[in-house]
């Protein structure tokens, strides 16, 4: 029995919910409010974010806290359908990928963007503030530049296998999208990529999540964008 807390539009809790059900690991999913943590909550995950893994085990539980641990965990967990490639200096790759969005594309793009128009909206923070949002999409072309580069010379983001780099990458790429602050048409080596990803069996139960307030925009949800 597992059991995942995760919010909806997180995009680590977004990694956990695509390598789970990529590895077929079945779970029963907890919607938890990051900004309104509870005791029993922390008393399960010091760290008091999600996403959190509580899987039951014989003599107990086993408790993983964090995107880059749950993922790896669930890679480990199970043979079928690999997530990371098979040598050691693809794996390498597809785990630098992976860092690069747990830290920089967090950094510069996520505490910019999803925070002014996320973050805010949902605990009654006040208006977004342009100035903030407009060095966020800076640094989101940036990044999407970076992107390009690298499929331009692979079939995946971390060579020619899909990888948990592509799960980071998508994970983050489709929270932004949910915001409609991807303009799609000007890049259509990404859109290829992620048009492969919301096509996957993993990635199709995010493009039903719903938040109060906040509306995607049409395309969102369209597999055939």
């Amino acid at each position: 029995m597992r059991t995942l807390y995760h919010w909806p539009i997180d995009p680590q809790s977004r990694q956990a919910r695509i390598a789970l059900d990529e590895k077929k690991l079945r779970y029963k999913s907890i919607q938890i409010d990051p900004w309104k943590i509870t005791e029993d909550f922390l008393a399960l995950s010091p760290e008091g974010v999600p996403p959190v893994l509580v899987e039951v085990v014989a003599g107990g539980q086993v408790v993983i806290s964090g995107a880059r641990a749950l993922c790896e965990y669930a890679e480990d967990h199970a043979a079928r359908h690999s997530l990371l490639p098979g040598t050691p200096a693809d794996r390498a790759e597809a785990r630098r990928v992976c860092s690069w969005f747990d830290g920089k594309f967090q950094d510069e793009v996520n505490a910019y963007i999803l925070h002014e128009r996320l973050e805010k909206t949902v605990t009654g923070g006040g208006s977004p503030d342009p100035n903030v949002l407009r060095a966020g999409r800076d640094q989101l072309n940036f990044h999407l530049d970076y992107l390009e580069w690298l499929l331009k010379s692979r079939d995946w983001l971390a060579g020619n296998s899909f990888s948990l780099g592509d799960i980071a990458a998508a994970a983050n790429l489709s929270c932004l999208d949910y915001l409609g602050e991807i303009k799609w048409k000007d890049r259509p080596v990404i859109k290829s990529w992620y048009q492969k990803l919301k096509s996957r069996p993993s990635f199709r139960p995010l493009l039903k999540d719903q938040l109060p307030g906040i509306i995607p925009p049409r395309h969102y949800a369209d597999l055939d964008f």
